[in-house]
């Protein structure tokens, strides 16, 4: 597999370097991406990265994943109006520790003369001084040049300004580059197209320090085509960790995407091979009804980021909600994508001790729960076999009671097609 046209028909190329490509043709290369740890998980923006070093690896390449310790103390000023908030190193530890886990997932650790190198820069520069800093690095870097950078410039522009430590990042980012150079021959780092300025003062420094060439490859930014920006939802960032975005809300995030997106997507965050991308995207004009590409998109990463569980219960809670599942798994879901699943659903209250009693289901509707405005309204509707509870269809000599509780809290009423309920009972 060639690198750089797997990226480049997989739409992930922005820029790349000259000379990278007779490096990464000469025998095995190494490259690193770097991920500040601002947060104890990652989130879906960094999948592209991620997914960088995962093709690096399949060429036969090394990858480095570098965890900012060091660089994450500071804040990267590329693409923000503001200074970050510092966050203190018990939080950065712990945020670290988050990430390696998700990393687990996409890249061999442990196999191969090109397995991944996990690596944190705190490492190497917690024992740096200041003083060595400025005569190491600061030395080889001008002023002129580090002002001459886009995302220095903005901030220079801005009300708020910039300063002196996020104007050095480029300086901390650039001897990581040296660092990684020297100790694992790394020639080459990745990043968004918002990190080129960064990434290109690491190969000046290593050229000025060591008369040596490095190379960058960078992406493009991921967009949605409705402008917006990708891997936000109403709720903030999708992040990989299933306590912060559910499995079921993960999945939801790619089946929900547009046409035009899941096409440029799934090049992107799967490893389907092109031939069956374009297969799924002929079949997907005869039959758009059916959304094969975004099924294909949401199978794919779900099981890569969860598990295979975790997409098969996705695929069942979704059938749930648009009207196919049945009662059986409707029990076999999990408090948490249970409420993820029905989300936004009015909800009511009513205690255990009702329920253990029995209610009449027409009492249960009006009077128990106020879901319908009266028992008259109840009674029709049950004889119109428009009720249901959890799933299954119910008539008026119907009693709801405890058995009928999901994970001994829920009980899910369906009034018609579309219109659910949750009843918690506490």
């Amino acid at each position: 597999m060639n690198f750089i046209e797997e990226l480049q028909w997989r739409g992930m190329i922005h820029i790349v370097m000259p000379g990278t490509d007779e490096l990464l043709n000469n025998g095995m290369a190494t490259g690193y991406v770097g991920i500040d740890p601002t947060a104890d998980s990652l989130h879906i923006g960094h999948l592209v990265s991620i997914m960088m070093l995962k093709h690096l690896q399949l060429a036969g390449h090394k990858p480095i994943a570098l965890v900012g310790g060091a660089t994450g103390m500071i804040g990267d000023p590329s693409g923000k109006s503001e200074e970050r908030k510092l966050l203190s190193e018990e939080t950065l530890r712990h945020n670290e520790q988050g990430i390696k886990k998700q990393l687990l997932r996409f890249l061999d650790f442990e196999n191969g003369n090109n397995k991944a190198e996990l690596v944190n820069n705190y490492d190497w520069m917690k024992d740096f001084n200041f003083l060595q800093f400025l005569r190491e690095v600061g030395k080889h870097i001008t002023v002129n040049y580090m002002m001459a950078k886009d995302s220095v410039k903005k901030r220079l522009e801005s009300e708020s300004g910039i300063s002196f430590t996020e104007f050095t990042y480029q300086l901390v980012q650039g001897y990581d580059f040296l660092h990684l150079f020297e100790k694992y021959h790394c020639k080459i780092q990745m990043g968004g197209s918002d990190q080129w300025g960064n990434i290109v003062t690491g190969t000046e420094l290593i050229r000025r320090k060591t008369g040596n060439e490095a190379f960058a490859i960078t992406c493009p930014l991921i967009t949605k085509s409705d402008g917006s920006k990708f891997g936000k939802t109403e709720g903030g960032n999708v992040w990989l960790d299933a306590k912060l975005t559910s499995p079921y809300k993960f999945y939801q995030f790619w089946l929900n995407c547009s046409d035009e997106d899941s096409s440029k997507y799934i090049r992107i965050f799967t490893l389907l091979p092109k031939t069956e991308i374009e297969n799924l995207e002929q079949e997907h004009v005869k039959t758009p009804h059916l959304r094969l590409l975004q099924k294909a998109l949401a199978k794919d990463i779900t099981i890569r980021v969860h598990s295979e569980n975790d997409y098969t219960t996705s695929l069942e809670a979704s059938e749930i909600l648009f009207g196919n599942g049945t009662t059986e798994t409707l029990k076999q879901l999990n408090e948490e994508t249970l409420v993820s699943v029905f989300d936004g659903v009015p909800q009511f209250e009513i205690s255990k001790s009702q329920l253990q009693q029995g209610i009449p289901i027409a009492d249960f509707l009006s009077e128990s729960t106020k879901i319908m405005t009266s028992k008259s309204e109840a009674r029709r509707m049950l004889k119109e076999n428009s009720v249901s509870i959890n799933k299954s269809k119910k008539d008026e000599t119907s009693i709801v009671g405890i058995t009928d509780l999901l994970n001994d809290k829920y009980i899910l009423v369906q009034k018609g097609k579309k219109n659910y309920f949750l009843v918690i009972a506490s």
